[in-house]
């Protein structure tokens, strides 16, 4: 008993079958075509952030653009070019990440050196830098659209709390991130 079949295909098989091996190749660059596309869309809307200060408990995060943020979400965001961002920072400093705490329609308001985001305390204010200079207390107000109150539970916390940074607008914000370290 043969366990091999010895005959040759015949011509209409042989045929068959390098259709099939050629429909299997177009589909496998298909398939590569299509992954890597899709890897390269999923590159284009994502990034590493690497926050580089105590002020929020994760030190990287997985940043992804386009999205506006939700309440509690962390943002990445571009601060601005305010003198005191500016000596600081540098000319061109470098983005923040914080937290969403206030999403358009929400109201911020003060009592004293509390912030308050819907009558819920999110931080408090310092006077001075810690180099000893200024900081003026930020907006208070109904958050407007388009916009959010972003901010750290860090004393030293430098975010919409204060003036120098504020609201925190669509044309600044950078993307939504997701804690991964």
């Amino acid at each position: 008993m043969a366990l091999v079949n010895d005959t040759p295909p015949s011509a209409p098989e042989q045929k068959q079958r390098l259709w099939q091996r050629r429909l299997g190749g177009v589909a496998l660059i298909g398939l590569a075509v299509v992954g890597q596309q899709s890897l390269q869309a999923w590159h284009d809307r994502h990034a590493v952030f690497i926050n580089a200060t105590d002020s929020l408990p994760n030190w990287a995060l997985l940043v992804e653009a386009g999205r506006f943020p939700s309440r509690g979400d962390y943002v990445v965001f571009d601060p601005g070019h305010d003198p005191l961002v500016v000596s600081h920072f540098g000319s061109k400093p470098r983005p923040f990440a914080k937290i969403a705490y206030g999403i358009p329609g929400d109201t911020i308001s003060r009592d004293s050196i509390r912030v308050l985001v819907n009558g819920h305390e999110v931080s408090r204010l310092k006077p001075l830098t810690r180099q000893g200079e200024v900081l003026v207390p930020g907006p208070i107000g109904v958050v407007p659209r388009g916009c959010i109150f972003a901010g750290t539970p860090h004393k030293d916390g430098f975010d919409s709390r204060y003036a120098a940074i504020g609201f925190v607008c669509r044309d600044h914000l950078i993307g939504v991130g997701k804690p991964i370290l």
